[in-house]
């Protein structure tokens, strides 16, 4: 049987030249050059193939590709203390492939004692931030008469701000961040109601719900661009957490950090309000608008 190999087949080749060439047989650099082309997710799933392709997916100029354009200085303000010391530096380990420094970015990275979460999103390598209510500025947020801190697994932050009753409602906040290039939308993720857990099933508490439905919030939106937006809408659905859209910023230079400001009130002293979560300000870039409730 073995000897049969060495005979010639029709037309003079043998059958060892016959031989099909397989994926494996394709040289690593010609591999990584079609990858580069794929999705981070397609990437690592054509690793799974043979040996060739896993050993091309680990490509530095694939992943780097991936990367912001800024993703060292976005890399320095995660894993940098707040103290700016460029020596601190050294902590994030310079011997990482850009494989390993796309999947420590993927993940939610906390700034400022855990106020905030920022990540890279797997499926398009944009960057994104939660700002917990922790770190906005809440009228009256230290009374327990008008607000208190619930906990909850429904937050990134593991607790939200729930408001009992209050006439003047009033929450700011700001953040600066080197955002890569590209333009962003900014939502208040809110909800009505209060939700509890009883015999397995998630319920809500509506009773305090009140206020919502006579005037709108406004939201207001500005950056260190000189961009300013203004918007107004009713907050509705109880028992659902929904992303209300502030408005959009677009971000020209990733060289510098942009600081972006905003707020939510409803400041008619006419009446009360009262019933709502308030979990969390989140910037996207504006392409996931399809993935959020806007209002």
């Amino acid at each position: 049987m073995g000897s049969t190999f060495g005979k010639e087949a029709k037309g003079g080749k043998t059958l060892e030249m016959m031989k099909k060439t397989e994926l494996g047989d394709l040289p690593e650099s010609c591999v990584a050059m079609i990858l580069v082309n794929l999705d981070p997710q397609d990437i690592c799933k054509m690793a799974k193939l043979n040996k060739a392709f896993y050993r091309a997916s680990s490509a530095d100029f694939i992943w780097e590709s991936k990367l912001p354009a800024n993703y060292q200085q976005i890399i320095k303000k995660i894993f940098v203390n707040d103290t700016n010391d460029d020596d601190d530096y050294d902590k994030y380990p310079d011997y990482l492939c850009k494989r390993d420094v796309y999947a420590s970015l993927s993940r939610f990275n906390s700034l400022d004692n855990d106020a905030k979460k920022v990540w890279l999103d797997k499926s398009t390598g944009g960057i994104c931030m939660a700002i917990s209510a922790k770190e906005l500025s809440i009228t009256g947020i230290d009374d327990r008469r008008y607000w208190r801190q619930i906990p909850t697994d429904e937050s990134k932050f593991s607790t939200v701000a729930y408001l009992q009753q209050i006439w003047w409602f009033e929450v700011d906040g700001e953040v600066e961040f080197p955002f890569p290039e590209g333009t962003y939308s900014v939502f208040f993720r809110l909800q009505l109601g209060k939700t509890y857990t009883k015999f397995g099933r998630r319920l809500c508490n509506t009773e305090q719900i009140h206020g919502w439905d006579i005037k709108p919030v406004h939201f207001q939106l500005s950056t260190s661009e000189g961009q300013r937006t203004v918007s107004q809408c009713f907050l509705e659905t109880p028992g659902k957490w929904l992303h209300y859209h502030l408005g959009d910023f677009v971000v020209k230079d990733s060289s510098r950090a942009t600081r972006v400001k905003f707020s939510m009130t409803q400041i008619d002293c006419t009446h009360t309000k009262g019933g709502l979560c308030v979990d969390s300000v989140v910037i996207y870039p504006s392409s996931f608008k399809g993935r959020l409730k806007r209002f």
